[in-house]
């Protein structure tokens, strides 16, 4: 539904082409769009390399320290979790911002900027059933059930990417070796970011813009 949602912006912006660029779950959407419909982007800057999730091998144990640093993920398949959400959004958040990029000192200011979002009234339930659904623990939406089943094939991106990796990431850690550039069959470049955690924008918006500029 992200990549859905991304190309109706795009429709409504009266955009053909675009170069697109995200981490996390905008990085997501953006993945899905380069894959699918290569057709309407110029260049993708993604950060964390491959992100179209694979709920087919998502049940399969990963080794103990990256089970650990997915706890949160797991936390939200209770109704407790659910609940925690619910009732800690502000401060769970907080928690996991300094968990995912643990040598980026942001101040209140810059969190309370994003915070905003999470009070808005369907937040929980779209964190909930993502996190649920992206391990088949639940259905997805049926009018994207078409999409479901083309990105379960794991769908080459053929357009020009730059990935963008911080070394310093809490989520889904540092990998020496590149695990994701066989995704790629177009022009494709890895950069690792010293210093630098999960959130590529805010943390170093000199280097996102530069490989925007750079991948057109």
């Amino acid at each position: 539904m992200l990549a859905h949602d991304l190309l109706a912006l795009l429709d409504a912006l009266g955009i053909d082409r675009a170069v697109l660029a995200g981490y996390d779950w905008g990085g997501r959407a953006a993945c899905i769009v380069a894959a699918l419909w290569p057709e309407r982007v110029r260049g993708l800057v993604t950060g964390g390399g491959y992100n179209v999730q694979n709920v087919a091998t998502s049940m399969k144990p990963q080794p103990p320290e990256r089970e650990h640093a997915l706890w949160y993920q797991y936390y939200f398949h209770s109704e407790r979790g659910r609940a925690g959400l619910a009732q800690n959004r502000y401060e769970l958040c907080r928690l996991l911002w300094k968990l995912w990029s643990p040598s980026w000192p942001f101040d209140e200011e810059i969190y309370k900027r994003t915070a905003a979002s999470f009070d808005n009234p369907d937040f929980v339930d779209v964190v909930i059933h993502s996190y649920r659904h992206r391990y088949g623990l639940v259905s997805g939406d049926p009018a994207v059930e078409d999409t479901e089943r083309r990105l379960a094939a794991q769908p080459p991106i053929g357009v020009p990417t730059i990935s963008l990796e911080g070394r310093d990431n809490g989520v889904s850690g540092f990998h020496a070796a590149d695990r994701h550039a066989h995704h790629f069959t177009g022009r494709y470049e890895r950069r690792v970011l010293d210093g630098v955690g999960h959130d590529l924008p805010l943390e170093t918006p000199r280097l996102f813009a530069d490989a925007v500029l750079a991948v057109r």
